[in-house]
């Protein structure tokens, strides 16, 4: 299982990626053409996933949601990233500090209010759509990542290399840029892959309620929303979007587990 996981999580993730992909160039079916005549057709020869209830065509939906979705964690994911690594080297070169102390407690502050109640209020203002779940999920993974870097690290400035940095003379920022960092980089990695499935899920979640991407765009968690009263008259409107989520998801999860066991050199060793 410990090969067949890896290769399993990469085969899944290329698979929805490079069904993305196409689907910039290219889909069975315009994902915008409403076609009631042939409203929740079952799978055959012409719809190889069947239809919608506004004969839409649901392969085609799929690979526009699947570009969306990857779309919305990767940006979501970077804002994370750009924002929470460079929070959380700054609280951990000053421990104690007033700003170390502010950067936590600003942390707490984002913690409190899930992805989807900041959501709610993002779209409160400004209304639903793709950029504010981005904007959503992205503020809810800044303290994710500032933790994270903040207690690695703590650990690594009472290292003999980032001692030997101070003696040289360099300051605090270039050595958590020079030194840090590149020390944070596999951890990061492994952090990310595990955010982004995170970030799919909870795409698909905001898109659900309402508060996600907008018609016509195709979204997974919509045309689970709307395939909810279908289940016992069609279900296949419904558990393919449903299949979509779990197989990009499963991939990811397989994924990360396995850049995890390949970057962590403790358990490495342990192997």
């Amino acid at each position: 299982m410990s090969r067949l996981g890896p290769a399993l999580g990469t085969l899944l993730v290329t698979v929805v990626l490079v069904t993305a992909l196409i689907s910039l160039v290219w889909t069975p079916f315009d994902v915008e053409q409403l076609n009631i005549g042939n409203k929740l057709q079952s799978p055959d020869a012409t719809h190889w996933l069947g239809t919608d209830h506004f004969g839409r065509d649901i392969l085609s939906m799929l690979m526009v949601g699947a570009r969306l979705s990857l779309a919305v964690a990767m940006v979501a994911v970077g804002i994370g990233v750009g924002l929470g690594v460079p929070l959380g080297l700054l609280a951990a070169a000053s421990p104690g500090s007033l700003v170390d102390e502010f950067v936590m407690r600003l942390n707490d502050l984002v913690f409190a209010f899930p992805a989807l109640v900041i959501a709610i209020l993002i779209t409160a203002i400004h209304g639903p759509g793709a950029i504010n779940a981005i904007i959503a999920i992205g503020i809810f993974n800044v303290p994710v990542f500032a933790r994270l870097t903040r207690g690695a690290a703590l650990s690594l400035w009472t290292r003999e290399f980032v001692m030997a940095a101070r003696v040289a003379g360099k300051g605090a920022a270039r050595i958590s840029v020079e030194h840090i960092l590149p020390n944070l980089a596999n951890l990061l990695i492994v952090q990310a892959t595990i955010q982004f499935s995170l970030g799919i899920l909870a795409e698909a979640g905001l898109s659900y309620v309402g508060l996600g991407a907008q018609p016509p765009l195709p979204s997974w968690g919509r045309m689970l929303a709307e395939s909810q009263t279908l289940i016992s008259i069609s279900p296949h409107v419904a558990v393919f979007p449903g299949l979509a989520i779990v197989v990009t998801v499963l991939g990811l999860n397989l994924l990360g587990d396995s850049l995890r066991d390949r970057l962590d050199p403790r358990l490495s060793h342990e192997r």
